[in-house]
């Protein structure tokens, strides 16, 4: 009507115009659905509806951009509470938010996810902290609820690599949650819900640029996903085969049979953990978190040795020497992260290391080779998950490394004997999973 009496009883032509496209995309939807049902499902008509208009795509010069539902009823699986969330943004949160949710169905337990770039740096459970762990993580235990323990889990796989993370939580956020993200340097968050006070610390975060999404947990995703590239549309069935313990690690092939619980959870969480991870991939995970994710690597002995290497990282930062660093109290918490970070690798050139002396009152002694070495000789118990099958026997020799006592892979490849036999050297429980979990 406004339209109308600004016009002379008439519409102008912008509004025709935008009226006659909602139109059309409607019965074109309509058309699509009776294409798909005469078809038996194999029209694989694009019925994309713009939900969100977004500033660009992977990069600025990406533009237009939009986030789009392909719901009948153009419902989302998630609504935006505070901040402006950017295409990568959102592919991080459907991800996390599918990976924590798998957890939480299959473990019942609180489960949490920190992304970055479409993977997990790390993901984990509400497993209460030992007291060595706390103090690595610079937390106090008394002021954790669950939640805000699997959160402080998944941060410290790796929290080089967490910093500017997306988070993804699978519980109703709680104020002790709230609290420790408000400390940590963090780009958004998606959540089933949040308690009043976690929300308005939330959308305070950031100057009220940080991203707070609401998931639907009654979201319903349809059967097929598409995907358009270069002029080609890509249509697959989703992947819905939700990994868990009675199913797919009940097929034990190594001659070290015993999986105790925690070791049947931990390896429960790595496999769901890759299911979401860029492939190839592999996970380390203990005490009911991933130690290290190694990503998207063409080789997967690469892999391992890449994830290894995050263990071995996660696990030095609890060695005596680390822990009693003298920082001087000006120093924040993601410059600690990264001097304890340059300080176990300890290739750092002069230049370098002249800089890195002054986060503390005093120069701490170099952590030696043997220290090292002697320090991850102790680690044991951890699991190792792969998306895939192991080719040959050098991924299981290398993760020998770093404490595997338990692995998860899905089997099939003709080498299956020779690395079978490479875990029985080892003393290592070994299960085929027989679901492959490429993640592209």
């Amino acid at each position: 009507m406004a339209e109308m009496g600004a016009n002379q009883g008439s519409t102008s032509s912008e509004l025709r115009r935008m009226l006659a496209g909602a139109a059309f995309i409607h019965s074109a939807q309509y058309e699509s659905r009776i294409a798909d049902y005469l078809n038996q499902g194999e029209s694989h008509g694009s019925r994309f509806t713009t939900a969100l208009t977004l500033k660009y795509g992977n990069n600025p010069h990406q533009q237009p951009a939009a986030l789009c539902s392909l719901k009948e009823d153009g419902s989302m699986p998630f609504e935006v509470l505070a901040g402006t969330p950017g295409y990568i943004n959102l592919l991080d949160a459907v991800n996390a938010w599918q990976l924590v949710s798998e957890l939480r169905a299959a473990l019942s337990l609180p489960a949490a996810a920190s992304f970055k770039h479409v993977s997990p740096a790390g993901a984990a459970l509400g497993v209460p902290l030992t007291e060595v762990e706390a103090m690595a993580f610079e937390v106090d235990p008394a002021k954790l609820s669950p939640l805000a323990t699997a959160y402080v889990r998944a941060r410290n796989a790796d929290p080089l690599c967490s910093f500017g993370d997306f988070v993804a939580l699978s519980d109703t956020v709680d104020l002790a949650t709230a609290k420790v993200l408000k400390s940590e340097v963090s780009d958004g968050i998606v959540a089933p819900g949040y308690e009043p006070e976690a929300l308005e610390i939330l959308q305070k975060k950031k100057g009220g640029n940080f991203i707070v999404l609401q998931a639907d947990p009654e979201f319903v995703p349809p059967a097929m996903e598409r995907r358009e590239i270069f002029g080609m549309g890509f249509v697959q069935k989703r992947n819905d085969t939700v990994f868990n313990a009675a199913e797919h690690l009940k097929t034990v092939v190594s001659a070290e049979t015993e999986l105790p619980k925690g070791a049947a959870r931990d390896l429960v969480l790595g496999s769901v953990t890759i299911k979401y991870t860029q492939s190839n991939s592999v996970g380390y995970a203990k005490n009911g978190m991933m130690l290290g994710v190694g990503a998207g690597q063409q080789s997967r002995v690469d892999c391992v040795k890449l994830a290894g290497r995050k263990v071995a990282t996660w696990w030095m930062r609890q060695h005596p020497k680390l822990l009693a660093l003298p920082f001087k109290p000006s120093v924040k918490r993601q410059a600690r992260v990264n001097a304890r970070v340059r300080y176990i690798e300890g290739d750092m050139s002069e230049s370098e290391r002249l800089v890195w002396e002054e986060h503390f009152d005093q120069v701490p002694e170099p952590l030696t080779e043997s220290e090292k070495q002697d320090w991850l000789a102790a680690l044991d118990g951890v699991g190792l998950c792969s998306d895939a099958f192991f080719p040959f026997r050098d991924g299981i020799d290398h993760a020998s490394k770093y404490g595997v006592s338990y692995v998860s892979q899905p089997g099939g490849s003709v080498g299956d004997p020779a690395v079978t036999e490479a875990a029985d050297g080892y003393g290592m429980v070994m299960t085929h999973s027989g679901l492959r979990l490429f993640h592209h």
